[in-house]
């Protein structure tokens, strides 16, 4: 089982100054891998299909709405299925120092989606995108490998990779991107991008409500 993680928006907690409403982290989990190797293949295809260099990266911020209507359509006919965590930075909803710590904020929000997704991991292997401080990535997995295998060794292994050549953790990023922009609902059509992948959502929180 491979699973891979991203998030969408920031954790700071100055709404007032510029960060995020919300802060969204996507978990995309593929039970057989030879499924994950077929998404990964049409994902490189789709690239080509586009115009783009093969070493080019989708990133559901960056990119414009064909390409993001074209990557999800693309993905949307194999076997992956997804959770989410959607963090409320409302301040009257928010309390406790731990959330002021980013790192923190950070390791806590994975842990709840993670979590949600215990029904379905087994024997998993759970890919991180490696750019940032790698010395809190690594924090992270120590985290997550406490909490997670708590009872059950539900993770085997958590790596480091890079998603500008990682095309699944470039997956788990729309996920993450299309959740944030169903749940802000400034835009129009803001849950269109969210409703093509629909059938492969099995939770989504928003925490607190």
């Amino acid at each position: 089982m491979l699973i891979f993680i991203d998030e969408s928006g920031d954790s700071g907690l100055k709404i007032d100054k510029g960060s995020s409403r919300y802060f969204t982290v996507g978990l995309v989990l593929f039970e057989e891998d030879e499924e994950a190797i077929s998404c990964d293949q049409r994902i490189q295809l789709l690239k080509k299909e586009v115009g783009w260099r093969e070493n080019d990266e989708f990133h559901f911020k960056n990119n414009s709405d064909k390409i993001r209507v074209a990557f999800l359509k693309a993905v949307s006919p194999y076997n992956f299925f997804y959770y989410g965590i959607v963090i409320n930075k409302d301040p009257k909803k928010l309390f406790g120092d731990g959330f002021k710590n980013k790192s923190s904020f950070y390791k806590y929000a994975c842990g709840l989606v993670f979590e949600n997704a215990k029904e379905k991991m087994r024997d998993s292997t759970v890919i991180i995108d490696e750019s940032g401080n790698l010395d809190f990535k690594n924090q992270l997995a120590t985290y997550l490998r406490k909490r997670v295998n708590k009872n059950d060794k539900l993770i085997k292994k958590i790596k480091m990779q890079r998603s500008e050549s990682n095309n699944l953790l470039q997956l788990a990023d729309y996920v993450a991107g299309a959740i944030n922009r169903s749940v802000k609902n400034e835009k129009k059509k803001s849950d269109a991008y969210r409703k093509i992948i629909a059938h492969r959502e099995i939770y989504v929180q928003i925490w607190p409500k």
